[in-house]
Protein backbone atom coordinates (compact mmCIF):
# COMPACT_ATOMS: atom_id res chain seq x y z
CA UNK A 1 0.00 0.00 0.00
CA UNK A 2 1.01 3.66 -0.47
CA UNK A 3 1.40 4.71 3.17
CA UNK A 4 1.86 8.41 2.34
CA UNK A 5 -1.36 8.53 0.31
CA UNK A 6 -3.20 6.62 3.03
CA UNK A 7 -1.92 9.04 5.69
CA UNK A 8 -3.01 11.99 3.56
CA UNK A 9 -6.47 10.45 3.18
CA UNK A 10 -6.74 9.68 6.91
CA UNK A 11 -5.73 13.25 7.78
CA UNK A 12 -8.38 14.74 5.47
CA UNK A 13 -11.08 12.39 6.84
CA UNK A 14 -10.14 13.38 10.41
CA UNK A 15 -10.23 17.08 9.52
CA UNK A 16 -13.53 17.01 7.65
CA UNK A 17 -15.11 14.32 9.86
CA UNK A 18 -16.61 12.87 6.71
CA UNK A 19 -15.60 10.24 4.13
CA UNK A 20 -17.64 11.98 1.44
CA UNK A 21 -16.16 15.44 2.15
CA UNK A 22 -12.64 14.00 2.15
CA UNK A 23 -13.35 12.22 -1.12
CA UNK A 24 -14.48 15.49 -2.68
CA UNK A 25 -11.37 17.33 -1.49
CA UNK A 26 -9.03 14.57 -2.66
CA UNK A 27 -10.84 13.97 -5.97
CA UNK A 28 -11.49 10.33 -5.04
CA UNK A 29 -14.60 8.21 -4.68
CA UNK A 30 -16.00 7.62 -1.22
CA UNK A 31 -15.33 3.84 -1.40
CA UNK A 32 -11.70 4.58 -2.37
CA UNK A 33 -11.30 6.80 0.68
CA UNK A 34 -12.82 4.15 2.92
CA UNK A 35 -10.52 1.48 1.48
CA UNK A 36 -7.42 3.60 2.04
CA UNK A 37 -8.30 4.26 5.68
CA UNK A 38 -9.09 0.58 6.26
CA UNK A 39 -5.81 -0.41 4.64
CA UNK A 40 -3.93 2.02 6.89
CA UNK A 41 -5.66 0.58 9.95
CA UNK A 42 -4.68 -2.94 8.84
CA UNK A 43 -1.10 -1.82 8.22
CA UNK A 44 -0.88 -0.24 11.69
CA UNK A 45 -2.89 -3.04 13.31
CA UNK A 46 -5.14 -0.57 15.14
CA UNK A 47 -8.48 1.14 14.62
CA UNK A 48 -8.16 4.87 13.94
CA UNK A 49 -11.82 5.83 13.50
CA UNK A 50 -15.13 4.99 15.14
CA UNK A 51 -17.72 4.64 12.37
CA UNK A 52 -21.48 4.74 12.86
CA UNK A 53 -24.34 5.41 10.48
CA UNK A 54 -24.59 9.05 11.51
CA UNK A 55 -21.19 9.92 12.98
CA UNK A 56 -17.45 9.60 12.57
CA UNK A 57 -14.96 10.12 15.39
CA UNK A 58 -11.30 9.47 16.09
CA UNK A 59 -10.34 6.67 18.46
CA UNK A 60 -7.72 7.38 21.12
CA UNK A 61 -5.17 5.80 18.78
CA UNK A 62 -6.40 8.02 15.96
CA UNK A 63 -6.00 11.12 18.13
CA UNK A 64 -2.38 10.15 18.82
CA UNK A 65 -1.78 9.39 15.15
CA UNK A 66 -3.07 12.76 13.87
CA UNK A 67 -0.07 15.00 14.75
CA UNK A 68 2.36 12.26 13.67
CA UNK A 69 0.62 11.94 10.29
CA UNK A 70 0.81 15.70 9.85
CA UNK A 71 4.56 15.72 10.56
CA UNK A 72 5.17 12.88 8.08
CA UNK A 73 3.22 14.64 5.34
CA UNK A 74 4.96 17.95 6.01
CA UNK A 75 8.32 16.20 5.70
CA UNK A 76 7.27 14.56 2.42
CA UNK A 77 6.06 17.91 1.04
CA UNK A 78 9.29 19.61 2.12
CA UNK A 79 11.35 16.87 0.49
CA UNK A 80 9.47 17.29 -2.76
CA UNK A 81 9.97 21.05 -2.64
CA UNK A 82 13.69 20.70 -1.94
CA UNK A 83 14.16 18.32 -4.85
CA UNK A 84 12.38 20.68 -7.22
CA UNK A 85 9.65 18.17 -7.98
CA UNK A 86 6.89 20.55 -6.89
CA UNK A 87 8.60 23.92 -7.18
CA UNK A 88 7.59 24.48 -10.79
CA UNK A 89 3.86 24.26 -10.10
CA UNK A 90 1.83 25.79 -7.30
CA UNK A 91 -1.28 23.66 -7.10
CA UNK A 92 -4.01 22.56 -4.72
CA UNK A 93 -6.32 24.26 -2.23
CA UNK A 94 -5.28 26.67 0.52
CA UNK A 95 -7.71 27.45 3.34
CA UNK A 96 -7.07 30.96 4.66
CA UNK A 97 -8.86 32.27 7.76
CA UNK A 98 -9.06 36.06 8.29
CA UNK A 99 -11.03 38.72 10.19
CA UNK A 100 -13.84 40.10 8.03
CA UNK A 101 -12.34 43.52 7.09
CA UNK A 102 -9.02 42.02 6.10
CA UNK A 103 -10.83 39.21 4.29
CA UNK A 104 -12.61 41.81 2.15
CA UNK A 105 -9.31 43.60 1.52
CA UNK A 106 -7.60 40.38 0.42
CA UNK A 107 -10.59 39.18 -1.61
CA UNK A 108 -10.39 42.34 -3.73
CA UNK A 109 -6.79 41.47 -4.63
CA UNK A 110 -6.90 37.70 -5.13
CA UNK A 111 -7.51 37.75 -8.89
CA UNK A 112 -3.85 38.45 -9.64
CA UNK A 113 -2.65 35.56 -7.49
CA UNK A 114 -5.09 33.11 -9.07
CA UNK A 115 -4.14 34.30 -12.54
CA UNK A 116 -0.46 33.72 -11.75
CA UNK A 117 -1.14 30.18 -10.48
CA UNK A 118 -3.92 28.53 -12.55
CA UNK A 119 -3.77 25.31 -10.53
CA UNK A 120 -4.18 27.08 -7.17
CA UNK A 121 -7.50 27.25 -5.30
CA UNK A 122 -8.09 29.53 -2.31
CA UNK A 123 -10.89 29.25 0.24
CA UNK A 124 -11.40 32.35 2.39
CA UNK A 125 -12.88 31.79 5.85
CA UNK A 126 -14.10 34.94 7.63
CA UNK A 127 -13.51 34.29 11.31
CA UNK A 128 -12.43 36.57 14.15
CA UNK A 129 -11.91 33.99 16.89
CA UNK A 130 -8.83 31.72 16.81
CA UNK A 131 -9.37 28.36 15.12
CA UNK A 132 -7.98 24.91 15.76
CA UNK A 133 -5.88 24.89 12.59
CA UNK A 134 -5.34 21.14 12.35
CA UNK A 135 -8.87 20.10 13.27
CA UNK A 136 -10.37 22.62 10.84
CA UNK A 137 -7.87 21.96 8.04
CA UNK A 138 -6.79 25.61 7.96
CA UNK A 139 -3.43 26.30 6.32
CA UNK A 140 -3.02 29.95 7.35
CA UNK A 141 -4.86 32.14 9.84
CA UNK A 142 -4.58 35.88 10.40
CA UNK A 143 -4.96 36.92 14.04
CA UNK A 144 -5.11 40.46 15.39
CA UNK A 145 -3.28 41.07 18.65
CA UNK A 146 -1.55 38.22 20.51
CA UNK A 147 -1.10 35.19 18.29
CA UNK A 148 -1.95 32.73 21.05
CA UNK A 149 -1.01 29.04 20.78
CA UNK A 150 2.76 28.72 21.34
CA UNK A 151 2.86 25.46 19.34
CA UNK A 152 2.14 27.38 16.12
CA UNK A 153 4.54 29.24 13.89
CA UNK A 154 3.92 32.98 13.81
CA UNK A 155 4.86 35.81 11.47
CA UNK A 156 4.01 39.45 12.07
CA UNK A 157 3.11 41.12 8.78
CA UNK A 158 1.70 44.51 9.77
CA UNK A 159 -0.40 46.56 12.15
CA UNK A 160 -4.07 47.42 12.30
CA UNK A 161 -5.29 50.98 11.80
CA UNK A 162 -8.73 51.91 13.08
CA UNK A 163 -10.68 55.13 13.45
CA UNK A 164 -13.26 56.36 15.95
CA UNK A 165 -16.10 57.47 13.66
CA UNK A 166 -19.71 58.58 13.58
CA UNK A 167 -22.12 59.73 10.90
CA UNK A 168 -22.74 63.47 10.36
CA UNK A 169 -26.40 62.85 11.22
CA UNK A 170 -25.51 61.39 14.60
CA UNK A 171 -23.15 64.27 15.41
CA UNK A 172 -25.70 66.93 14.49
CA UNK A 173 -26.74 68.63 17.71
CA UNK A 174 -24.14 66.70 19.73
CA UNK A 175 -20.62 67.78 20.51
CA UNK A 176 -17.98 65.57 18.91
CA UNK A 177 -15.71 63.91 21.51
CA UNK A 178 -12.29 65.55 21.75
CA UNK A 179 -10.73 63.22 24.32
CA UNK A 180 -11.44 59.59 25.31
CA UNK A 181 -13.16 60.81 28.48
CA UNK A 182 -15.82 62.57 26.35
CA UNK A 183 -16.99 59.23 24.91
CA UNK A 184 -19.08 58.48 28.02
CA UNK A 185 -21.57 61.14 26.88
CA UNK A 186 -22.27 59.32 23.61
CA UNK A 187 -24.10 56.24 22.33
CA UNK A 188 -21.55 53.59 21.36
CA UNK A 189 -21.66 50.66 18.98
CA UNK A 190 -19.32 47.84 19.98
CA UNK A 191 -17.89 45.09 17.85
CA UNK A 192 -17.70 42.04 20.12
CA UNK A 193 -14.61 40.34 18.73
CA UNK A 194 -13.61 36.99 20.24
CA UNK A 195 -15.98 37.40 23.17
CA UNK A 196 -14.87 40.92 24.13
CA UNK A 197 -15.19 44.31 22.45
CA UNK A 198 -16.57 46.21 25.47
CA UNK A 199 -13.22 47.98 25.96
CA UNK A 200 -11.75 50.59 23.63
CA UNK A 201 -8.05 51.48 23.70
CA UNK A 202 -6.63 54.80 22.50
CA UNK A 203 -3.06 56.06 22.21
CA UNK A 204 -1.65 59.54 21.64
CA UNK A 205 1.86 58.16 21.25
CA UNK A 206 2.73 59.35 24.73
CA UNK A 207 -0.34 58.24 26.70
CA UNK A 208 -2.52 55.14 26.47
CA UNK A 209 -6.13 55.06 27.66
CA UNK A 210 -8.39 52.01 28.00
CA UNK A 211 -12.11 52.73 28.40
CA UNK A 212 -14.80 50.31 29.51
CA UNK A 213 -17.75 50.86 27.17
CA UNK A 214 -21.45 50.33 27.94
CA UNK A 215 -22.75 50.02 24.37
CA UNK A 216 -26.22 50.93 23.19
CA UNK A 217 -25.66 48.37 20.42
CA UNK A 218 -23.25 45.41 20.20
CA UNK A 219 -22.69 42.96 17.35
CA UNK A 220 -20.30 40.09 16.67
CA UNK A 221 -19.99 41.11 13.02
CA UNK A 222 -17.94 44.11 11.89
CA UNK A 223 -20.13 44.68 8.83
CA UNK A 224 -23.19 45.06 11.07
CA UNK A 225 -21.33 47.62 13.20
CA UNK A 226 -20.30 49.48 10.05
CA UNK A 227 -23.86 49.66 8.72
CA UNK A 228 -25.27 50.75 12.08
CA UNK A 229 -22.68 53.53 12.27
CA UNK A 230 -23.59 54.77 8.80
CA UNK A 231 -27.24 54.77 9.89
CA UNK A 232 -26.45 57.14 12.78
CA UNK A 233 -26.70 54.77 15.75
CA UNK A 234 -23.61 56.16 17.50
CA UNK A 235 -19.82 56.12 17.73
CA UNK A 236 -17.83 53.08 16.63
CA UNK A 237 -14.23 51.99 16.22
CA UNK A 238 -13.87 50.69 12.66
CA UNK A 239 -10.99 49.34 10.60
CA UNK A 240 -9.68 51.79 8.00
CA UNK A 241 -10.60 49.15 5.42
CA UNK A 242 -14.30 49.66 6.20
CA UNK A 243 -14.33 53.30 7.28
CA UNK A 244 -11.81 54.85 4.88
CA UNK A 245 -14.05 55.18 1.78
CA UNK A 246 -16.91 56.57 3.88
CA UNK A 247 -14.67 59.16 5.52
CA UNK A 248 -13.45 60.30 2.11
CA UNK A 249 -17.05 60.51 0.83
CA UNK A 250 -18.29 62.39 3.91
CA UNK A 251 -20.59 59.61 5.07
CA UNK A 252 -18.54 59.20 8.27
CA UNK A 253 -16.51 61.67 10.32
CA UNK A 254 -13.15 60.70 11.84
CA UNK A 255 -13.08 61.74 15.49
CA UNK A 256 -10.24 62.43 17.94
CA UNK A 257 -7.48 62.35 15.29
CA UNK A 258 -4.88 63.21 17.95
CA UNK A 259 -5.94 60.25 20.13
CA UNK A 260 -6.63 57.38 17.67
CA UNK A 261 -7.50 53.80 18.59
CA UNK A 262 -4.48 51.74 19.61
CA UNK A 263 -2.93 49.61 16.88
CA UNK A 264 -2.74 45.82 17.09
CA UNK A 265 -0.17 43.56 15.44
CA UNK A 266 -1.37 41.55 12.44
CA UNK A 267 0.01 38.02 12.81
CA UNK A 268 -0.20 35.03 10.49
CA UNK A 269 -0.08 31.65 12.22
CA UNK A 270 0.40 28.21 10.68
CA UNK A 271 1.16 24.70 11.98
CA UNK A 272 4.72 24.23 10.73
CA UNK A 273 7.71 26.02 9.23
CA UNK A 274 7.78 23.41 6.43
CA UNK A 275 5.02 24.50 4.04
CA UNK A 276 4.15 23.18 0.57
CA UNK A 277 4.54 25.64 -2.33
CA UNK A 278 0.77 26.33 -2.51
CA UNK A 279 0.77 27.66 1.08
CA UNK A 280 4.03 29.57 0.64
CA UNK A 281 2.60 31.30 -2.44
CA UNK A 282 -0.50 32.48 -0.54
CA UNK A 283 1.55 33.62 2.47
CA UNK A 284 3.93 35.61 0.26
CA UNK A 285 0.93 37.20 -1.47
CA UNK A 286 -0.67 38.05 1.88
CA UNK A 287 2.51 39.66 3.20
CA UNK A 288 2.95 41.76 0.06
CA UNK A 289 -0.71 42.86 -0.03
CA UNK A 290 -0.63 44.07 3.57
CA UNK A 291 2.68 45.86 3.16
CA UNK A 292 1.43 47.73 0.11
CA UNK A 293 -1.19 49.44 2.30
CA UNK A 294 0.47 52.38 4.04
CA UNK A 295 -1.96 52.22 6.97
CA UNK A 296 -1.06 48.61 7.77
CA UNK A 297 2.69 48.68 7.09
CA UNK A 298 5.26 51.02 8.56
CA UNK A 299 8.99 50.93 7.84
CA UNK A 300 9.53 52.34 11.32
CA UNK A 301 7.97 49.38 13.09
CA UNK A 302 8.07 46.45 10.66
CA UNK A 303 11.20 44.48 9.77
CA UNK A 304 12.27 44.20 6.16
CA UNK A 305 10.57 41.38 4.27
CA UNK A 306 12.38 38.06 4.56
CA UNK A 307 11.68 34.62 3.13
CA UNK A 308 9.08 32.75 5.15
CA UNK A 309 11.47 29.99 6.21
CA UNK A 310 13.99 32.39 7.73
CA UNK A 311 13.96 33.98 11.16
CA UNK A 312 10.78 35.95 10.46
CA UNK A 313 8.82 32.77 11.19
CA UNK A 314 9.06 31.89 14.88
CA UNK A 315 7.03 29.90 17.38
CA UNK A 316 4.29 32.12 18.81
CA UNK A 317 4.69 33.36 22.35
Amino acid sequence: MDVVSALRTFLRVAQTKSFSAAALDLNLTQPAVSRQVSALESHLKTRLLHRTTNALALTAEGERMLPMALRVLEAVDALGEASGAEAATVSGKVRLSLPTPLGLFIGDRLAGLLESHPALDVELIFRDEPSDLIANAIDLEVRLGPAGDSSLMCRRIGWTTAFLVASPGYLEGRGAPRTPQDIKDHSCICYSRAGDGRSWSFSSGADDVVLRIEPRLAANNSMAVHRATLAGAGLAVLSHILAGPDIEAGRLVKLMPDFPPARLPINVVYPSRNMPPRVTAVLDFLVQAVREDVLMASSATLPAARPVNEASAEPCA
